[in-house]
């Protein structure tokens, strides 16, 4: 995104009360070890690195759309 990163849009997401329950799955290539608790910190409800297990973002999916 030319505008801003993931992490700022989380947090632009999150400052809006009629988005603030919206569930976010933060999506990254990277997978370093504290790339989870800065998508935590900016917002994100959980967290999957790339390569994408299919099965495992169906869950994630299941287990916030369902909240």
């Amino acid at each position: 995104m030319p505008e801003m990163d993931g992490y700022e849009a989380m947090k632009r997401l999150r400052s809006q009360v009629k988005l603030k329950n919206l569930p976010v799955i933060a999506l990254t290539a990277k997978a370093m070890n504290d790339d989870k608790q800065k998508c935590i910190d900016a917002g994100a409800n959980d967290y999957i690195a790339k390569p994408i297990e299919a099965e495992r973002l169906l869950s994630l999916m299941r287990v916030w759309l369902s909240k």
